[in-house]
């Protein structure tokens, strides 16, 4: 069994479809562990629609290609298009940070997923979900990722959020 993080967001009916992900999670891979719920401000979108942006983590021996595989069947189950223009407005975005401590292209996935280091919305909740792991290429962990993190421009808050019926903190 390997750890695998994801990051979830949507900015087209943040709380049902973060919740709808959530739960199908939970009921293909059993106990997540899910970092807080953060808004954040579109970066690279023309549409200025906030997303609602959390990371999870949970066990699983499935192959890299039938994780991402799943994602992407419930993506469009959610209403995402394949033919949708990369940076537009999206009911629900799944993708995989990593898998155990795999590094490359594995069935078709780079891993670890570079916004790791890029974007906040993805450092900040996988650095608070799991601080003292490390970064498989990097070596640092996600605590001191984010600790060394600058993007003055790229803003994001916690926002209240539960789900079954816990607060997702």
């Amino acid at each position: 069994m390997a750890l695998v993080s994801a990051s979830i967001g949507s900015n087209i009916d943040r709380e049902h479809h973060v919740r709808t992900c959530l739960d199908a999670l939970t009921g293909t891979f059993g106990s997540l562990a899910v970092s807080r719920v953060f808004e954040s401000e579109p970066v690279g979108f023309e549409d200025g629609r906030n997303f609602f942006n959390l990371v999870v983590a949970f066990e699983s021996d499935w192959p890299v290609g039938e994780l991402q595989a799943w994602c992407k069947r419930l993506e469009f189950a959610n209403g995402r298009r394949k033919e949708s223009p990369k940076f537009s407005p999206r009911t629900l975005d799944i993708d995989l940070l990593t898998v155990g401590d795999l590094v490359g292209e594995h069935d078709g996935v780079e891993l670890p997923r570079a916004e790791i280091l890029q974007h906040a919305f993805v450092l900040q909740p996988l650095a608070e979900l799991l601080p003292e792991a490390r970064h498989p290429r990097d070596g640092r962990t996600y605590r001191e990722l984010w600790a060394d993190f600058d993007a003055p421009d790229q803003r994001l808050w916690p926002v209240g959020f539960s789900w079954q019926p816990r607060a997702v903190r």
